[in-house]
């Protein structure tokens, strides 16, 4: 089983929109839960993913997130984000078979732009991540936030691609 982390600020609609793509993954039984980590939101982020069944949390420490995460596998993604067709069973077969962390493949049809591509480097929760409970709470530390726990993981790339969060974004 799968807990989604996802952190938000003001993003109601983006949140809606991995919300909804989810969806697929928690009636195929993948997903067990949904924890949404608010940073600060003055709009309805909190009604969202309140009638999405999710738990929304304020003034939230990753620690006790992770301890309160019902699966045994965390996925880590940004507001916005939506993993693509195939992505549910890449996944269920990904943690049946493997122990270390993956992330999806760009998606083909949303580049960033060749500059951008250029002089900096992939955010570390674009293609979103995948890994293990245990290995999240060892290294996450009070204060911590989810960009900085998929920091420095050497992940696997699973085929499935994932459309970023900036991509729905104006």
């Amino acid at each position: 089983m799968l807990t989604v982390l996802l952190e938000c600020r003001d993003q109601e609609s983006e949140l809606a929109q991995t919300l909804s793509v989810l969806v697929t993954g928690a009636v195929e039984g993948l997903v067990s839960d949904v924890a949404v980590l608010d940073c600060g939101s003055s709009d309805a982020s909190p009604r969202v993913a309140d009638a999405a069944g999710c738990r929304f949390h304020q003034n939230w420490d990753l620690r006790e997130v992770l301890q309160a995460a019902r699966g045994e596998w965390l996925f880590l993604i940004e507001p916005g984000a939506r993993p693509q067709i195939g992505w549910v069973e890449e996944v269920m077969e990904h943690i049946a078979m493997n122990r270390q962390p993956a992330r999806f493949s760009p998606s083909r049809n949303h580049r960033r732009p060749l500059f951008r591509r250029l002089v900096s480097p992939v955010p570390p929760l674009e293609q979103g991540l995948i890994l293990r409970k245990a290995e999240a709470f060892a290294v996450a530390k009070p204060g911590m936030r989810l960009v900085d726990l998929a920091g420095g993981q050497k992940p696997f790339q699973l085929t499935s691609e994932i459309v970023p969060a900036w991509a729905t974004r104006p």
